[in-house]
């Protein structure tokens, strides 16, 4: 059975990408679970100085999913390069690195430094808000000038995050191809909000945060077909609700070539094994031997 995956230009050894954010800087990561089961793994977002993130509480279950209200808490570019980035190549997988800012000279400062370190690939965590409050991945114009800044800075493979808020997601990802993505990142956690009863208070600190796990996956799926129909040939990393390898198969179906495991993590830190055997047997069922044949193969 092959699930091997190809992102643009990058080669993925199988078709699952640990998402920024789930798996911390990645080298903690690799103490609880066997990263051979990845094709790459990316890290938490890292910004040019160092963010202290929202404060507690921080996490929260809501329902089936989870809501976070973080706020990127990072060490900053410099610190980061210094302590995080030496320890990737001793861990088995592709590391990628995850850049945020509050201009588009913040994120290609950070961009150039994560390249200049090595890290083969960089995610745009376009999800971040600007200096006026808003976030680039709503607005077409705002994101594709972060890519192309990023873009002028360095050459290597660019994967843009974008958000299900976004009003027109196609208008996005089509900015972002222009200006010089590889792929785009489908999807970053939804906008939500809970109140405890309890103690009449919202149960994150933020009040409205980001929800994420498996009751995103319709919305992120949405995504995923838009792109896919509009832009056939731009490659898609399909993330949001993933936790059995129906899900992978699903999200390959509708145009995705690789998928990405977030909140999972949280609840099965393991969970890419399984599955992995739960997709090649699902595969098998469906009389298919290699999973990319199946990219956009939905049928309507």
């Amino acid at each position: 059975m092959d699930l091997t995956a190809r992102l643009g230009r990058v080669e993925l050894r199988t078709p699952l990408v640990a998402a920024s954010g789930t798996v911390g800087n990645v080298v903690d990561f690799a103490g609880v679970t066997d990263l051979s089961r990845y094709g790459a793994a990316v890290a938490k977002s890292v910004s040019r100085e160092p963010w202290s993130g929202r404060p507690a509480p921080r996490l929260a279950a809501a329902g089936t999913g989870m809501l976070n209200s973080i706020g990127i808490q990072n060490p900053g570019i410099d610190r980061w390069v210094d302590e995080s980035a030496p320890r990737f190549d001793r861990l088995g997988v592709p590391v990628w690195g995850s850049a945020v800012g509050r201009d588009a000279g913040e994120f290609a400062d950070v961009a150039e430094r994560m390249s200049v370190a090595g890290l083969p690939v960089i995610e745009v965590n376009l999800s971040c808000p600007n200096l006026d409050g808003h976030l680039f991945a709503l607005d077409p114009t705002a994101a594709g000038d972060v890519i192309r800044a990023i873009r002028s800075r360095t050459d290597r493979p660019l994967g843009a995050k974008l958000s299900p808020n976004a009003q027109d997601i196609v208008a996005v990802a089509s900015s972002c191809r222009e200006a010089g993505a590889d792929w785009v990142v489908l999807t970053n956690t939804a906008w939500g909000a809970s109140v405890d009863p309890g103690t009449r208070r919202p149960v994150v600190s933020g009040v409205i945060g980001g929800y994420s796990g498996p009751p995103l996956k319709p919305m992120a799926m949405r995504c995923v077909i838009e792109v896919h129909r509009a832009m056939p040939d731009f490659p898609i990393l399909g993330l949001g609700g993933v936790t059995c390898g129906r899900d992978v198969v699903e999200y390959v179906l509708a145009g995705a070539s690789a998928v990405g495991l977030g909140t999972i993590h949280f609840a099965e830190p393991r969970a890419a094994g399984r599955i992995l055997k739960e997709t090649a047997r699902l595969l098998r069922r469906m009389g298919e031997r290699q999973l990319s044949d199946l990219v956009g193969g939905m049928r309507t």
